[in-house]
């Protein structure tokens, strides 16, 4: 072969090279597929405890002390400065989570007598009936409402509003109009609730609860029951 004076340079590579970057791509891809495995499950932070004792938070100026087993959030229950929290218990009762009762903590059946109460940051200040005017009016049905069992007044929405799903209850008890929002049983909701619209703890602080719909006839006596379960877990002395 005659030279033409080019050289033709012959580069050798070292042999663990290949290897070697096998290994570290299978290394990395392990190492991601164990930290997928071993990831937080999203379940867990609503995981319930048997544990009753004490936690000490502060939501918003109000101190509560609230047993761990009533706090739906594992992440609350470390205590301290929260921005809200979700109360659960069993209805009459009022007793919160046992591992003898998990089923009942876990069930979503049209009868569960499990009640959540949500508490959280509220400055809006509007009132029950401010709320029936200005938020939910526009959207009815009719002008009128129709007198329902259990002493409440029934508002049906237009089908096509943001609440066209559900009816809304009205209901006076000893202190004021209470709003209840309550989906009405369907192929989409097999298990209706009822939601009490937020109601004002202190100026910065509101709560709101949900049952199922067929607890609707007893709404009195839940009122007053989650009324008596937040006084019991208040630390200070602020009243609403």
């Amino acid at each position: 072969m005659s030279s033409t004076g080019r050289r033709e340079d012959v580069h050798r590579h070292s042999g663990w090279l290949i290897p070697g970057a096998l290994f570290f791509a299978t290394l990395l891809l392990s190492g991601l597929f164990l930290g997928w495995y071993l990831r937080p499950d999203p379940r867990s932070q609503t995981a319930p405890t048997g544990q009753s004792g004490l936690v000490a938070l502060n939501l918003h100026g109000a101190s509560f002390a609230v047993p761990a087993n009533y706090i739906e959030n594992a992440k609350a229950r470390a205590g301290g400065d929260i921005n809200a929290l979700t109360l659960v218990a069993l209805f009459p009762s009022w007793q919160g989570y046992s591992e003898s009762q998990a089923q009942l903590f876990a069930s979503n059946a049209p009868d569960s007598p499990l009640i959540r109460v949500s508490l959280r940051g509220d400055a809006s200040g509007l009132k029950a009936r401010e709320r029936l005017e200005r938020i939910y009016r526009p959207n009815f049905a009719g002008a009128q409402g129709e007198q329902s069992a259990f002493g409440m007044t029934r508002y049906g929405f237009v089908p096509d509003s943001s609440y066209g799903d559900s009816d809304l209850f009205a209901g006076e008890n000893s202190k004021e109009l209470m709003l209840f929002l309550c989906e009405r049983p369907s192929a989409q909701f097999p298990s209706p609730n009822c939601l009490a619209i937020d109601r004002p703890l202190t100026a910065e602080l509101s709560y709101s609860y949900r049952f199922k719909r067929a607890y609707l006839g007893r709404w009195r006596e839940i009122a007053t029951g989650v009324d008596a379960l937040i006084a019991k877990f208040r630390a200070d002395s602020i009243k609403p």
